[in-house]
């Protein structure tokens, strides 16, 4: 259809701009990260704040992973305002930041169990969004 006010192609509109689940994950991701930044900050600063267990199966110096979370963080934050433009190659790379970022915070678990936890699903949701498809995809 044909808007006549512009000439342009009305179904068109809109295109290259994510919607949606993308929307969604982009979002996510953002607030992932930052809160990936947060603990990273968190565990360079002030690494006494955090109590880890002892037999845990993963040991791992916190002050490093507080700068793998912090740099992390960054990364998935740039590539969560990435996906604001709809691109494929954000989607592809926000799938795979997401898993690292779970991934990472399985390993943080023995440090701050609950909040890994919530930010494990966060991450698992942004992956179920980046992967479902896409209204607007025409085959």
């Amino acid at each position: 259809m044909t808007d006549s006010r512009t000439g342009h192609d009305s179904a068109r509109k809109g295109r290259t701009a994510a919607t949606g689940w993308t929307v969604f994950a982009a979002v996510m991701m953002i607030f992932g990260g930052a809160m990936a930044i947060f603990e990273g900050i968190a565990a360079i600063a002030k690494d006494d704040l955090f109590v880890s267990t002892n037999n845990y199966v993963f040991q791992f110096s916190l002050t490093g992973w507080g700068w793998v979370h912090l740099i992390l963080g960054i990364v998935v934050v740039l590539a969560g305002c990435a996906l604001f433009s709809g691109a494929l190659w954000a989607r592809a790379v926000g799938v795979l930041l997401a898993g690292l970022l779970a991934i990472a915070n399985f390993l943080w678990l023995p440090y701050y169990p609950f909040w890994s936890i919530v930010l494990i699903a966060i991450n698992v949701f942004v992956i179920w969004a980046l992967c479902s498809p896409q209204k607007d995809a025409r085959a």
